[in-house]
């Protein structure tokens, strides 16, 4: 008499895993810190999402495309970076200084 074993599990493959993967989408969150003495020195954040780049897009994760943050952050920045530049300007045409800044480099050398 010859027994068979059935498996309650479905054996999966590599390819069918990662297909798995890719179509859900799966995230791995975690973060790290060094203290020393209860002062923390250190933390790091990680944060990863692993998807395919349809469901990354369906996610709203296209940073492929443009960067977001750089785009958002740069009108801001630019506007700032011009009012920090007349500010410096104003403060050294009260004080008499007009040096620009390739003659500063020259002077450090």
């Amino acid at each position: 008499m010859s027994s068979s074993l059935t498996h309650s599990v479905d054996s999966t493959n590599l390819a069918d895993l990662l297909e798995r993967i890719l179509d859900k989408g799966v995230v791995i969150a975690g973060d790290i810190s060094i203290k020393l003495v209860e002062v923390e020195l250190l933390t790091i954040q990680l944060r990863l999402v692993i998807c395919s780049v349809d469901r990354a897009k369906e996610l709203g994760l296209d940073w492929w495309n443009h960067n977001g943050r750089q785009d958002k952050l740069a009108p801001e920045q630019n506007a700032s970076l011009l009012a920090m530049d007349e500010r410096l300007g104003r403060i050294e045409q009260a004080l008499g200084v007009a040096k620009a800044p390739a003659e500063l480099k020259e002077l450090a050398s």
